[in-house]
């Protein structure tokens, strides 16, 4: 076991401690990701690709529905699809990447505290990031902003440890490849902003701190080609398969969404620090305290307290410059800010400290609980009902709505029908689930775009099928005679399903086409 020194003259033992440390806080935050439904829509679409790719085999082309979908790249979908194939098509199981990804971000930060700072502000920064609600709801939410925040931790981490360590005349070659190797799974589970949020971190710093003649020990050309070797396969590939797939995921995907409006969740500049305030009491609220230790200069030294300020700073402003802001955006800021907390709570504030953690961890287990009794937002009884009932051979129809989580849920075992007004202009202009199936189609072959139906062509689709299910909002119900007056199979999220069968003949409820169906 290896035992490290940190900046207070205290050897402590890292290497195995550290790995079963790492193992205990994947089992914190995953203990109750198995409570409550995939939300829509961020779950739903995100698991539902990982399904996809499991079900079809293909682990190179992320699909929605079937179709080619580039809006993001695939090591969410990979690593979700793996854990599927390997413990089921659970709830906690579509869960892993995001707990995998806080595991790295809390792990690796206590690493580099235990290592420059000092024992009592690491256990408490420890304590701070995993009672953290926000970090904590974060770890066990299936989409992309944990996981990329984990790996843009372990860039930052290692960055920094390369830095001090390089100005001690050690060997910091190891730490600058652990952190382009980082920064490659980075641009892999979520874009660009795997490789530059944590760069423009560190360039802060340095220039913060006057350290720019380090940058060229950073700039180590075998790590840097170990980021090409992770990173560049699977965007050539893309390419040379898909011939628009550069502009569609670089030009549109990232510098458009960042620099223009139109997009969803249109937030003011001041949301995130918001965000960062609400859902991180009652930590928060020692922020006064810490703010004003460190103005009056009671604060002892720390190599780390400059690095973890332009971290928080550069992360938040980052992200508070687009107009589209989501909540999850905001997620590399947690560490640092967690850890900035513990620094400033002083030995006062460290008595306080069980009474917080007890108190964020509460708030942290009813938030999961009331999301788990609520049911809002998740279409999981339609996906049960579907899979109890479903034949293989029986289509399913969605009209009006893509419910991202049903065929997870349903364990479909071919894309559905969607049937939507697919040549309206207002398609291409909203931020939605039109829009993502219809840039996904424009990358797909004719057959595949085929599923794409609009109104009109539904009642032949369905005369061509002895039973189909139909999966409608409840509102829009009406509009359809053959399901008037008729109550679905089951409702979820203001939708319902019911199975047509065109054997059966009901009167008053039929369509225009041989053998009649109608609503069982």
């Amino acid at each position: 076991m290896t035992a490290i020194a940190g900046r207070d003259g205290v050897a402590r033992p890292l290497g195995t401690s550290l790995w079963w440390g790492a193992v205990l806080i994947l089992a914190w935050f995953g203990f109750s990701a198995w409570a409550r439904p995939l939300m829509l829509p961020d779950e739903g679409r995100y698991v539902g690709v990982a399904w996809e790719m499991l079900r079809s085999g293909d682990w190179l082309v992320p699909r929605l529905d079937g179709l080619p979908f580039f809006h993001k790249p695939p090591l969410f979908y990979w690593i979700t699809a793996a854990s599927l194939g390997l413990f089921g098509p659970h709830e906690w199981a579509a869960r892993l990447a995001p707990l995998l990804g806080a595991t790295a971000a809390a792990a690796s930060l206590l690493w580099l505290s235990l290592r420059w700072s000092t024992l009592a502000t690491s256990r408490l920064a420890a304590g701070v990031l995993l009672s953290l609600p926000l970090f904590f709801i974060g770890a066990q939410f299936a989409n992309l902003d944990m996981l990329v925040a984990g790996c843009i931790s372990v860039c930052i981490v290692a960055l920094a440890h390369a830095v001090l360590t390089s100005e001690r005349g050690a060997d910091a070659r190891p730490a600058v490849s652990v952190a382009w190797l980082a920064a490659g799974l980075g641009v892999l589970a979520k874009g660009l902003i795997g490789g530059v949020l944590p760069a423009l971190v560190v360039l802060v710093w340095l220039v913060a701190g006057r350290r720019l003649r380090v940058i060229g020990r950073l700039l180590w050309w075998p790590a840097m080609a170990l980021f090409v070797l992770v990173t560049a396969p699977w965007f050539v590939a893309m390419q040379l398969r898909f011939p628009g797939f550069f502009d569609y995921f670089f030009v549109v995907q990232h510098f458009r969404r960042f620099a223009q409006g139109g997009f969803n969740n249109a937030e003011p500049m001041w949301f995130y620090p918001a965000v960062l305030a609400v859902l991180g009491l009652p930590w928060t609220g020692w922020a006064v305290a810490a703010v004003r230790a460190a103005g009056q200069g009671r604060l002892a030294p720390q190599p780390l307290r400059s690095l973890m300020l332009c971290w928080l700073a550069v992360v938040v402003v980052f992200f508070s410059l687009p107009q589209s802001k989501l909540i999850g955006y905001v997620l590399p800021a947690v560490p640092p800010m967690a850890w900035l907390l513990a620094d400033g709570m002083g030995a006062s504030g460290r008595r306080w400290a069980r009474w917080c953690a007890a108190l964020a961890m509460a708030l942290a287990l009813g938030a999961v609980a009331a999301l788990a009794v609520s049911g809002r937002h998740s279409a999981r009884p339609i996906g049960q009902a579907l899979e109890a009932a479903a034949t293989a051979d029986t289509p399913v129809i969605f009209v009006g709505d893509y419910l991202y989580d049903v065929p997870f849920y349903a364990r479909t075992a071919a894309p559905v029908w969607v049937v939507d007004d697919w040549h309206s202009p207002e398609v291409a202009t909203r931020d939605n689930w039109r829009k993502e199936l219809a840039d996904a189609a424009g990358f797909a072959p004719e057959a595949d775009r085929d599923r794409l139906i609009t109104p009109a062509q539904l009642p032949a689709r369905l005369c061509a099928q002895a039973s189909a299910w139909l999966v409608v909002p409840l509102a829009d119900a009406g509009r359809f005679p053959v399901l008037a007056g008729r109550v679905p199979r089951v409702q979820a999220d203001g939708h319902g399903l019911w199975r047509i069968d065109r054997q059966e003949s009901v009167s008053g409820k039929t369509l225009a086409c041989p053998g009649t169906p109608n609503v069982d």
